[in-house]
């Protein structure tokens, strides 16, 4: 029996560096718009789940997206400086699922397949691993706040492609459990899997440079 797999996607009204970004239009459609769509295509999750303060985003999905559930998130969650994992907690216990799946809407250029394909590695060798989190490798010269080397010997000048690679956790994707997130306060379990991916569906939306390469990335794909 396949697991019920429901897909987690929180949602601010207000956003300091990019006003309104989750609503502002990026490649023709509203920012949310993408995510959504990428999530629709993906076979193995069973229901959409929008949590957000926001009237604007609220009002789209009731009209464009009508199936997605949305969960007004309460004034006592909606703080900047909540950690994420308290909103999923709350989330998680409204809506029953097997394994989440947590994205954001700041990462429209994330595709189906490769949401699919994270989904289809962790049920191959669940439970072994418990939880599944997105990283993009790096192979550039490192060093630390100490002027110190991280990856790399600086007597031995290697070319970038042949250093150790360093993997960054993305924020693309996150696969968990609610037990996973209620006895360690985390999505990542004792023995998460480290999902790699292309670093040009990593792109986040955090300021407004962000956002200008990202509506110019689709744009362009959609061509």
């Amino acid at each position: 029996m396949k697991p019920e797999i429901a897909a987690l996607v929180p949602m601010r009204h207000h956003s300091v560096r990019v006003p309104g970004k989750n609503y502002r239009p990026l490649a023709g459609k509203p920012l949310f718009h993408h995510i959504i769509h990428t999530l629709q295509a993906c076979p193995e999750i069973a229901k959409i789940v929008v949590d957000t303060d926001s009237p604007e985003v609220m009002d789209g999905l009731r009209q464009h997206f009508p199936e997605v559930i949305i969960i007004d998130r309460p004034e006592e969650l909606r703080a900047d400086t909540l950690p994420m994992n308290e909103i999923l907690l709350y989330d998680t216990g409204l809506v029953q699922a097997d394994l989440y799946l947590q994205t954001h809407s700041t990462n429209p250029l994330l595709k189906p397949q490769t949401v699919s394909r994270a989904i289809q590695t962790l049920l191959k060798d669940y439970p072994t691993f418990d939880s599944l989190f997105s990283v993009t490798r790096l192979q550039t010269r490192l060093w630390d706040g100490l002027v110190r080397p991280v990856n790399h010997n600086p007597a031995i000048l290697l070319r970038t492609q042949d250093l150790p690679p360093i993997y960054e956790e993305n924020s693309c994707l996150y696969i968990f459990t609610r037990q996973t997130l209620v006895s360690r306060r985390n999505r990542l379990g004792e023995r998460p899997y480290m999902f790699e991916m292309d670093a040009d569906e990593a792109w986040d939306i955090d300021d407004e440079l962000d956002f200008a390469i990202s509506d110019f990335l689709l744009s362009r794909s959609e061509k």
